[in-house]
Parts: structure tokens; sequence; C-alpha cells
């Protein structure tokens, strides 16, 4: 049994990460107890916000939260959050179809799902540090569920309906599953964070799941002028890439 869940559910808010930063500097979490959880869930968001501070697109049907829980105190022996909670959400949309086909699933470094080269989740993993020890985890995450996707992404509603593939982008759907529906996804969300915290004590483990669902183009990742393609991971979560000279570099994320 997990431990239960403190949650916050908003008709509508400027941002569910402002929302949760309020309720923890009003509130803080007591540090010698590792089993609290709190989320803040809202219907929609105005300003949501992702990676770089770009804007996330909140519409009425998807999954909007985000979320605070412990995490190992010495981030070093820790896997990396960003790789762990990616993979602790893409394990648990792999099992909505584990007896029939798999969701062709990858994570596309630093911090997207994809599914069949179409964008369906954004998170923004953090970590909340005092003294160089850390304080707690923050998962910001968007799910596209029963929402009309923008143009690139597609919505889990479709994905389990049809073959990805088979349904033409934006298109609105006639029917929803209901595993994709805002609540539903909520429950998975805690699932896949409980995965995320079984997960965190092993890194190597992680590193190598994660590097088996890397999104890999084939015509690689342009950056500076340079066509990349990607190796793998580090540990840390930085990505390796090599350049058409053999040349290598790593990438860490921004934030």
């Amino acid at each position: 049994m997990s431990p239960p869940w403190q949650v916050r559910r908003l008709a509508v808010c400027a941002s569910t990460e402002r929302q949760l930063e309020r309720w923890l500097l009003r509130d803080p979490p007591p540090e010698e107890d590792r089993g609290w959880r709190r989320m803040v869930v809202a219907r929609r968001q105005r300003f949501g916000r992702g990676q770089q501070g770009r804007v996330w697109q909140s519409p009425a049907g998807g999954l909007w939260l985000s979320a605070a829980f412990p995490w190992p105190a010495d981030a070093s022996r820790a896997a990396a959050p960003a790789l762990a909670m990616a993979l602790g959400v893409a394990q648990e949309l792999e099992a909505l179809t584990l007896a029939a086909a798999p969701l062709p699933l990858a994570i596309k470094w630093p911090n997207d799902l994809y599914l069949g080269g179409r964008k369906l989740a954004g998170l923004l993993p953090r970590l909340r540090l005092r003294g160089g020890r850390v304080r707690w985890a923050q998962l910001g995450l968007g799910l596209n569920g029963i929402n009309r996707a923008p143009v690139g992404a597609i919505a889990l509603g479709q994905a389990l309906q049809q073959p990805v593939g088979q349904r033409r982008l934006n298109s609105r759907l006639a029917r929803f599953d209901p595993r994709a529906t805002p609540r539903a996804l909520e429950v998975l969300a805690q699932r896949a964070i409980e995965r995320t915290l079984a997960l965190a004590p092993h890194p190597e483990r992680v590193r190598l799941e994660v590097e088996q669902r890397l999104w890999r183009p084939p015509e690689g990742i342009q950056r500076d002028g340079v066509c990349w393609q990607i190796a793998g991971l580090e540990r840390d979560g930085g990505l390796r890439v090599v350049d058409p000279t053999g040349g290598s570099a790593v990438w860490r994320r921004d934030f």
C-alpha cells in the first residue's frame, strides 16, 4: 500500500506549479516524514510553464498537475530525477496496453514523452535543496488525455482507441477511452510517482531502461549548424551525442 496523497483539485488556475509552491511555502512537509505526498491538479491552466519557461497548452480534458514527494537526501546516490520520473510515467502508460500491443512510447530528451512520433506528455522535474541535501522532489506533468491535441501532438484517448497513425491529427474524437479521462490519469500519475520512488535507488537500471526508450530520430538533431546523433545517456541524465566527424559531447538540462 502506498502512502495517501493530499490532492487539491482546481477548476482553473494560472499554474499548478505556482499553487504547489505556495502550498509548500505555507505548510512545509516535515523533514523526518518520508510518507507524505502532495499534488495540485487543474482542469485547465491559463499560464502553464515547461522547460525554459515555454508555455504548456492546458485545455480541459488533459491532465495538468504538479506534485511534490520525498526523495533520497543524497542525490549523488540516487537515479537522475528526470530519468526516473520519465521512466515511471512511461512504464505506467505502457502497462495500459500490456495485454495487447504495447504503446510505442519514446522518451525525448530531456523531458517529453512521444507516441508514434508525436508529443504525448511533457515533464518538468526538479529537486528542492537546502544545504546541499535534497528536501523533496517535484514533478510538473502535462499529459494529453481526451482533449484535442495541438498540432504535432497526440492524445492518449486517440492512441487507445485506434492504432497510432490511423487517426487524422487534431480530429475530434467520437468516443473517449475511459482510461484517458483526467481522473483516471490522475490515478495513473500517482502510481507513476510511486514507481519513480521505487526506481530512485537504482540509477544504473534507470539509465539503461531510459536508454532503451530514447527517441532517436534517424536524421539526427540539429544544433549550432551540426547534425548530432544520439549515442546514449550519462548516469546524471546527460545526453551523449556524436557528430559526423566522430566528435562527441554531453548535453545537460538547462534547469
